[in-house]
C-alpha cells in the first residue's frame, strides 16, 4: 500500500488569487443564492429592502444584474427610513445602476392606493415608477385604468396614459 500525500501553504497577503470565472458563459450564473434578502441604505438610513426566494447574478455587458424570483417583495422608504412603498412580484431584475424591473402579477401598494399591473421599472435616478402595459390604479371608491402610467414611489402623484375610469359621489 502506496499513501501519498500532498500539502501547500503560502503567504495569503501575497499569494491573493481571483476566482477563475473564465469559462462561466454570459447565460449562466455567476453565482446564486436562495432565500435572499438585499437591503440598501444611505448615511446610515434604508431606502428599499428586497426579499427573494432565489436570486442569481449574471455578468451584463460591462457589469453584473440581479435576476431575482420565486416572489418578490420591495419595500421603499421615505428619506427618514420609514417604510411607504411595497412592490411584489413574480420575479425581478436589478441592474448595475440600481433601477428596478418587476415582471408578473405586479402589485404596488402605498397608504390606501394599490396599483396592479403585469410589469414596472423603478428608475433610481428620479425615483419614479412607470409602465407601458395595462394597469388598475385603485384608491378608495376610485378605479382607474389604463395603458402605461408613471408615478413618484409614495404613489402621491400619477399620470395614466390612454385611460379610463370609475369614481363614486357620496351623496
Amino acid at each position: 500500500m502506496v499513501l501519498i500525500m500532498a500539502s501547500g501553504c503560502g503567504n495569503p497577503g501575497k499569494e491573493r488569487r481571483s476566482p477563475v470565472t473564465a469559462f462561466i458563459g454570459l447565460n449562466h450564473p455567476v453565482q446564486e443564492s436562495w432565500t435572499v434578502k438585499l437591503a440598501v441604505t444611505k448615511s446610515g438610513i434604508q431606502r428599499e429592502v428586497i426579499e427573494a426566494g432565489h436570486g442569481a447574478e449574471y455578468r451584463a455587458n460591462s457589469g453584473t444584474e440581479q435576476h431575482l424570483d420565486h416572489g418578490i417583495s420591495l419595500t421603499l422608504f421615505d428619506s427618514n427610513g420609514k417604510a411607504k412603498t411595497t412592490i411584489t412580484a413574480e420575479k425581478a431584475l436589478i441592474h448595475d445602476n440600481q433601477d428596478i424591473e418587476a415582471e408578473g402579477n405586479v402589485t404596488i401598494t402605498s397608504e390606501g392606493t394599490i396599483i396592479t399591473t403585469e410589469y414596472v421599472k423603478r428608475s433610481a435616478k428620479d425615483k419614479m415608477i412607470r409602465s407601458n402595459r395595462f394597469v388598475t390604479i385603485r384608491r378608495g371608491d376610485e378605479t382607474i385604468r389604463g395603458e402605461g402610467f408613471e408615478t413618484d414611489q409614495a404613489l402621491k402623484k400619477y399620470r395614466i396614459f390612454r385611460g379610463s375610469g370609475e369614481a363614486f359621489k357620496k351623496q
